[in-house]
């Protein structure tokens, strides 16, 4: 033990007596480990935003159906637009069919200015939605109360707003009992919905919620609607996505060989396209890691290579006085890992701190993961072992007295 720590003890003293060879014999892991940092913390920290945000919108135990579903090519994007409207005769078919179904909610959404006195704000979300909105975990209210079903089945000019509307319309006064203006219609606010934050630097609370029928009084009624459906526990998903699709199917006539005339999302899916996208990001890191490896291993080993001819004759002599094969090579081999490991160490700091950057002066999140470092110091003391191995051979099978004849 105690030579293997003066083992360790040497490496550090010859990294630091020589800071510019080590910079550059380190270089190439730097390179390949901060990139493993910050690339993870980054794919990570944007993993958990768009989980968050799909959440928020789709419900962990819910899915929508929509005119269109999610399209991955062009073809499939020419087919579906000319799929029909989602109206609420589909919505009643849903209900009517699907046996593990809880509740069905119609839901239509699109962009209007809102208004309070003289502080007026464009282009806010307005989402109407049907009586079964209160079933659905995505609809909270803070402040005030919820819009009540009697109040959407009579189409009253009712409104639960964001907190970010509240916080801008309003500022610190009351909003509850005020009236807005939504593309110039009074609405009284009832409520104040708790704050959802921002995902990718765009605010999940600036939105009004009102009445399905007052939605369309406004915004016409020729608009498709999106119906999230609830199954009756989360385990029922996957059966309940069947049969909205068989009753979607026998009440727009479709025949056995047509394919679907509507899209089913589900947050599964949404996650599932996306981690497609990530896995390309990894494959390329994998790429990028790999050949700084290469090239901070293959560096290692001439520097590995040159220490062991700078002290051709400190070995010749500790073999002389009984120093065993194993002894040299123990003592190449762990000042190699010191010295690839110590480029790590190095990678892993700058790796959290460039992902510490992107996360503060850009919308995308990072969380630095604690098996990455693990993974990032392994792979570096795997790249000492095996590129140190040669080296060490080498210094190992010097002749004694070959070596000691050196000058």
């Amino acid at each position: 033990m105690s030579q293997l720590f003066e083992s360790i003890l040497l490496a550090l003293a010859s990294i630091w007596a020589n800071k510019l060879r080590s910079l550059l014999t380190l270089l190439g892991n730097i390179v390949a480990v901060s990139s493993i940092i910050t690339v993870v913390a980054l794919i990570t920290g944007v993993n958990e935003a768009v989980t968050d945000a799909i959440v928020s919108d789709l419900g962990a135990d819910s899915f929508t159906v929509q005119r269109m579903g999610i399209t991955q090519n062009e073809d499939e994007f020419e087919r579906m637009r000319n799929n029909p409207l989602v109206t609420l005769k589909d919505a009643e078919a849903v209900k009517r069919f699907g046996q593990t179904v809880a509740s069905v909610m119609a839901q239509a959404q699109t962009r209007t200015r809102v208004a309070y006195l003289d502080e007026e704000l464009e282009t806010v979300q307005v989402q109407g939605v049907s009586e079964e909105y209160l079933d659905f975990t995505t609809f909270d209210a803070e402040r005030g109360r919820m819009v009540t079903p009697t109040e959407i089945s009579r189409k009253r000019l009712v409104t639960l707003i964001g907190w970010q509307i509240a916080d801008r319309l309003f500022g610190s006064a009351d909003p509850l009992d005020k009236k807005i203006r939504i593309a110039g219609v009074p609405f009284t606010v009832v409520g104040v919905s708790k704050k959802k934050g921002a995902a990718f630097g765009q605010s999940l609370d600036e939105f009004v919620v009102i009445p399905l029928g007052s939605y369309q009084k406004l915004f016409g009624a020729r608009q498709s609607l999106a119906l999230m459906i609830k199954p009756r526990n989360e385990t029922l998903v996957n059966l309940a996505k069947d049969e909205t699709r068989v009753a979607l199917r026998v009440e727009r006539g479709l025949k056995p060989a047509e394919p679907d005339n509507f899209g089913i999302v589900a947050s599964d899916s949404v996650l599932g396209i996306f981690q497609q996208a990530t896995a390309g990001i990894a494959v390329l890191l994998v790429g990028i890691v790999g050949l700084s490896l290469l090239v901070g291993g293959i560096v290692i080993m001439n520097i590995m290579l040159m220490v062991v001819s700078e002290r051709t004759r400190e070995i010749g002599l500790r073999k002389a006085l009984g120093a065993k094969r194993r002894d040299i090579m123990s003592q190449v081999l762990t000042e190699s890992i010191t010295l690839s490991i110590t480029g790590g160490i190095v990678g892993i700091s700058l790796g959290a701190i460039f992902s510490t950057i992107i996360a503060t002066f850009t919308p995308v999140p990072s969380a630095v993961e604690l098996w990455s470092v693990v993974l990032g110091v392994t792979i570096t003391a795997l790249v000492g072992l095996v590129f140190g191995y040669y080296p060490a051979r080498r210094a190992a099978m010097l002749d004694p007295i070959e070596a000691l004849r050196r000058e």
